[in-house]
């Protein structure tokens, strides 16, 4: 194993311990009741939500990157 793929592991993971770490804007009930509730639907995010968005989507690039780097260095 390269070390790339070991980044490509590492990576994953802390995508995914970010996304775990997001708060849901949905609630169960509405799943049962067929009622959707656009209240909460149009607030802006501020602190730590703000910052786990943002950590979110520059992982998520950080991975695909990595991933694409992994296969052609594979190849």
């Amino acid at each position: 194993m390269l070390v790339i793929d070991y980044l490509v592991l590492v990576v994953a993971l802390l995508l995914v311990g970010v996304i775990m770490m997001q708060e849901s804007k949905d609630n169960i009930q509405d799943a049962f009741s067929g009622e959707k509730s656009d209240l909460f639907k149009n607030q802006k995010q501020r602190g730590i939500e703000k910052v786990l968005t943002i950590a979110t989507g520059v992982i998520a690039v950080l991975f695909v990157v990595l991933v694409v780097i992994a296969t052609t260095v594979s190849r």
